[in-house]
């Protein structure tokens, strides 16, 4: 599908006024090109696998507004040039230009591609579908994940200390609740490290399809993990069919504000001696989640960090 993109050059102090401006004739929506560096607090709320390659700002900003099929442009184009100049006495606006230009669909997925390619967590090697398997692999455990629209391809730090937690924890035959699976990383290396059975939940629909693709390029056996959609904390049906007291190991990797209402809703699905792992959790929160953990009535065995990310291992004694 083609689109008409309505784009302005403008500054990166004057970009929010800018926006704010082009607002009131409607012009909604703004993709927003600057180099200006992300903050810890940003990267934290992105939370992806692959964090985009940052430059040197240099001031500059983009503003790319994509137009309903129906509307005017050359009008839309006019309106926000008279709007632009309207701020120019006030404002840096910087360039101020504005140009119309004809866009395809951008293939986002495959996008990623320019960056995600393979790379080792300790032993295990992931690799995308587009790349060979290296000769050194031969022996190694291998997992065959692609970058999609669902969070876990193994890049991200909080995915990396939930898979070393698996690799202390599953044993054979082991029993695994995932909440928020994502792409299915941690059910498909638990069931590559012997466990039984992968319960997946996730509130994301493409979630399902990441599932079922990983699940495919790792010839995992689809009766070997089930996933389903819905939020634990408060659907009963879900709760209802993951059953309880059933689990050896639940894996939640998730953000911290998620975790604490969550972990006391986990609790009576777990064995007697069952292991629960968290992450998504930055160090500014690691003791919200720890106290959350305790009240929940779950021992703290471990804690684990890689950079500002935070991994907590807990046990249920009762």
């Amino acid at each position: 599908m083609k689109w008409t993109c309505l784009t302005v050059n403008t500054t990166t102090e004057a970009e929010d006024i800018v926006i704010s401006t082009l607002a009131d004739i409607g012009l909604m929506g703004a993709e927003i090109v600057d180099k200006v560096p992300l903050s810890e607090e940003d990267k934290a709320r992105m939370f992806v696998d692959i964090m985009p390659q940052e430059a040197e700002d240099d001031g500059k900003a983009v503003l790319n507004f994509y137009l309903e099929e129906d509307a005017d442009a050359a009008a839309m184009a006019e309106a926000a040039r008279e709007a632009l100049e309207g701020l120019r006495p006030f404002l840096d606006i910087g360039e101020g230009s504005v140009t119309l230009s004809e866009t395809e669909d951008k293939d986002w997925i495959n996008n990623w591609k320019e960056y995600f390619h393979q790379f080792y967590v300790d032993d295990i090697l992931i690799v995308p579908s587009w790349e060979e398997i290296p000769a050194e692999a031969e022996g190694k455990m291998i997992l065959h994940i692609d970058p999609g629209t669902a969070f876990g391809t193994g890049m991200h730090e909080t995915t990396q200390l939930v898979i070393r937690q698996l690799k202390k924890y599953v044993r054979p035959g082991s029993q695994m609740l995932d909440v928020g699976t994502g792409s299915g990383i941690l059910g498909i290396v638990a069931l590559k490290l012997s466990a039984a059975h992968v319960l997946g939940t996730d509130l994301d629909i493409c979630a399902e399809s990441a599932v079922e693709e990983n699940l495919a390029s790792n010839q995992i056996p689809a009766g070997d993990f089930t996933f389903r959609l819905g939020n634990l904390i408060d659907d009963q049906a879900l709760k209802e069919e993951a059953g309880f007291d059933k689990y050896d190991i639940v894996t939640a990797n998730i953000l911290a504000d998620v975790l604490v209402p969550l972990t006391p809703e986990v609790v009576p699905h777990m064995k007697k001696g069952g292991i629960y792992i968290t992450s998504g959790i930055l160090d500014v929160k690691e003791e919200v989640v720890k106290e959350a953990i305790v009240k929940a009535g779950l021992t703290l065995i471990e804690t684990t960090h890689q950079g500002e990310w935070v991994c907590l291992t807990a046990r249920k004694d009762n």
